[in-house]
This record gives C-alpha cells, structure tokens and sequence, in this order.
C-alpha cells in the first residue's frame, strides 16, 4: 500500500470493516430469517387448525333449514348430518385443511401432499415432519370432541416453501440497501477524513516552506474548533519559536566565538609577524613569547568553555546524575577557592549539615566556581566573599555573596548572555561564558539561577531548585 494517502488508507480498511459486517449480516440475516420463518409457519399452522375446530358442528336432521338460504355446507353423516361453517376455509397462509374420519377417510377439503398413503398417522395437537419428493411438510391434526364428531380429526398442512416464498424478498432488500450502506458509508468516510486531515496537510505545507525557504519565523494558521490537530499544529507552532530561539542563539554563538577568538589570533599573528621582520634582543622575544602565551591560553580557556557548552546543551547523558553530599561538595571547593586570596579578598562559608542532592558533582562544582571566581573577579580589594547553603521544605538554595562594584539594574538581565561582560574594564579576565554556564548548569538540575545587585554595594547569586533533602 505505498504511495497511497493516510486518509485513502483509512477509507479503504473503514471500507473493507464494513464489507465484513455486511457479510456477517447477511450470514445473521439468513440464519434468523429462516429460523423466524419456521417458527411463523408453525404457528400459522397451528393457528389454522386451531381456528377450525369449532368450525365443525353435527345434527341429527336438518329438516328446519332452508338450504337454499343457508350458506353452510351440510354432509350426510352418521345418520346425521356434518354443519361446516362457511368460514372453514380451504387454506389460509398456504395452510391446508382438511376433514377426515378415524380410519383417514377425506370427508372434506384439500390435502397438499396428495396420495394419502403418504400421510403420517393421527396424533392429536403435535406437529409432525413429512418429507415428499424432497420437500419438507409440517402436518397438525386436531381431534374434534363435540357431540356427534367423535373421532373425526381436523388436519392442517403447509410446506416450508411458504417461508422460503417470503425469503427472496428479505434478501433482495438487504442486496440493495446494505451495499448502498457501504457505499455511502465510504464516501463520507473519505470526506470526513479528508476534512480531518486537512489540518495536517497546512502543517506538512507549512513545514515544507519553512524548510526549502529557510523561514524559521512561518507558522501553521489553522482556522476552526479546538481539536486534537489543532493541538498539534499549536506543538508545530511551539517547535518552530523554540528552533527558530535555538537557531538564532547558535548563530549569535558563533558570531560572538568568532570575535572573541579574533582578537587573540590577530595580537599572536602581529607578535609573530614582529619577531620575524628582524633580528630582536633576548628582551623583545621574551616579551613577544609571553604574549602569545597569553593570548594562547586566553583561546584555549574559550575553546574548553565552547566545547563544556556544546558537551552539555546536545549531549547532557554525559553528566550522569546521583544522590551527593552537597554539603560537603560546597565545603571542599570553598576551602580550596578561599586559597586564592586575590586582593586581600577573604572567603567564609556558611552550610547546614547533611544536606543531599539529586545532581551532577562536576556540574555544581563548576557552578560554585564560576559563582566565587567571578566574585573574585569583580570583588573590591580587602572585600568579603560568603557562601551560604541552606535546605527547607522549598528546596535548597545556593547563594554567593561579595561586596564588589555591583551591577547596574539594566544590565541584570544581559549578564547570562554568552561572552557578555558588564564591566569592560574587566574584560580581558575571562571568556564571557562563566555566568551563561552557571545558568546551564542551574536549568540542568531542574532550578534557576538570580541575581540581586546594586551598583558599589556588591551583588548575590542564588541558585534554588527543589531537588534536595536533608538527612
């Protein structure tokens, strides 16, 4: 079934569905139909027979009727004479009734199997089956008990062709109205399916132009009721802002890495383009040395940033999680940072015991440093960095508090951004990615990263997320 549409697919099973229950039907039809009908040809027999009885009445003379008036039928009888009521029909429904004595004489009426050695014994009020000529007979007799038509028995037939006169035209009604079911069935089906679908054939559509037209910014406009489609196409819309937010987040990526890198590959050109031009004292190529080396590792620490970005926005398995002290993790890397003691600036640590985490330990250990060195960076001299770890029934929250030059309240919200700096002055002491990888980091386990700051008064980064307990 390649190459054919969803919505053809969905008619045709719809269709082939349909044909089966039809089928089943007809199947239901002839086997209720038949077991109705030999049940109502029972009945009319019986019915028939029944009818009769009373039909039947004996005189001893008749000398008061005038049988040129008298409608009924008078046979000599037993010295007597048998009244059958003009309503003694001959057959009615196809049932035949006749009139016979005790030794199977006919007296009156119409048998319908004919020869009547053919004919079963008397046994009163019990339908019995007689097969002639291979055609089925039902037979009921009924022995008559009023005064004088003792032992005279009333006799019905019927053939089962009685039903199956009335069968052709159950089925030809059901040959004509079922396939017509099928039909009609099948082209609402496709039609309603083509409506339904029409939905998905705008989103293919739409898709395809964003696609072959590189328009990130095209989305699907469905009109109509709310729907499951509707929905989808809702998803598609939602998709296509986050690929067109991730599409123009990469591109000003690389645009940013491209002008960082820039600046240290010109200056490590210019050194060595200055060392080349002509001989240099032992001074000169010591200096253009270690400014290359500088720039070089100012490019590599860019490098490894880029590639802990890229490592852990498209291939975040590579930092598996687990149950971790944090405060001991938080402890180790204070001791180890307030070491550093750059600018006479101090470190204290303030943690609550057993606190436990749900989390990547190289990750947070990266985001605590990024947090103090960035403190360190941006600290004034003989100023104070504290770190603070508290847990409660929120969650847990990470802080890193300095008393360094601040940040001002239009620039709170850029610092997150990829190679931004606040402060240019600063500049050339970091990458720019410090801050946007603590904001990774944060959005990884589940929590956020804030800022509050004022310009000379120093500024608190807190990361909060839920995913901790204490023991």
């Amino acid at each position: 079934m390649r190459g054919i549409s969803i919505r053809l697919k969905i008619t045709m099973w719809f269709t082939a569905a349909l044909i089966l229950v039809v089928l089943f039907t007809y199947f239901m039809i002839l086997s209720a139909n038949r077991q109705v009908l030999l049940k109502t040809i029972r009945d009319n027999l019986i019915g028939a027979v029944e009818d009769n009885v009373d039909e039947v009445e004996f005189y001893g003379n008749i000398d008061g009727v005038d049988l040129s008036v008298e409608k009924d039928l008078f046979l000599p009888f037993r010295g007597g004479f048998l009244e059958i009521d003009d309503d003694f029909l001959e057959q009615v429904n196809e049932v035949y009734t006749a009139l016979y004595d005790e030794n199977g004489t006919l007296l009156y009426g119409e048998t319908l199997i004919g020869e009547q050695n053919h004919m079963p014994g008397f046994v009163n009020a019990k339908v019995q089956k007689l097969t002639v000529d291979d055609t089925l007979y039902y037979v009921f007799d009924r022995e008559l008990e009023l005064e004088g038509t003792e032992r005279l028995w009333l006799r019905g037939v019927v053939s089962e062709h009685q039903g199956n006169m009335q069968m052709p035209d159950v089925i030809r009604l059901s040959l004509l109205s079922l396939p017509l079911l099928v039909f009609i069935s099948a082209v609402g089906g496709y039609l309603l399916t083509k409506r339904l679908f029409w939905p998905i054939q705008k989103i293919s559509e739409s898709a395809a132009q964003i696609a072959t037209g590189d328009d990130l910014k095209k989305r699907i406009e469905i009109d109509g009721k709310e729907d499951e489609l509707h929905w989808l196409a809702e998803r598609f819309n939602e998709m296509f802002e986050r690929l067109e937010q991730a599409f123009e987040a990469e591109r000003q990526f690389t645009a940013d890495a491209s002008h960082e890198l820039r600046t240290p590959v010109t200056v490590i050109l210019s050194q060595c383009e200055f060392s080349l031009e002509e001989p240099r004292s032992a001074e000169e190529y010591e200096q253009a040395i270690q400014t290359i080396w500088r720039q070089g590792r100012k490019m590599s620490g860019l490098i490894n940033d880029m590639l802990n970005f890229t490592r852990l926005e498209r291939n975040a398995d590579s930092y598996p999680r687990g149950e971790l002290d944090l405060t001991e993790l938080v402890e180790s890397v204070c001791f180890d940072m307030a070491l550093i003691k750059e600018n006479g600036i101090a470190l204290s640590c303030e943690t609550e015991e057993g606190v436990t985490f749900y989390g990547n330990r190289e990750l947070l250990t990266r985001m605590l440093t990024n947090l103090i060195t960035n403190a360190y960076r941006y600290g004034k001299e003989n100023g104070h960095i504290a770190v603070r770890l508290t847990s409660g029934e929120n969650g847990t929250e990470l802080s890193v508090r300095d008393d360094g030059i601040g940040i001002a309240a239009e620039e709170q919200d850029k610092i997150f951004r990829r190679f931004y700096q606040a402060d240019k002055s600063h500049s050339g002491r970091g990458t720019g990615l410090g801050l946007s990888m603590v904001r990774e980091i944060a959005q990884f386990h589940g929590g956020k990263i804030s800022v509050e700051s004022e310009l000379g008064r120093g500024s608190t980064f807190v990361f909060s997320a839920g995913r901790a307990s204490a023991k």
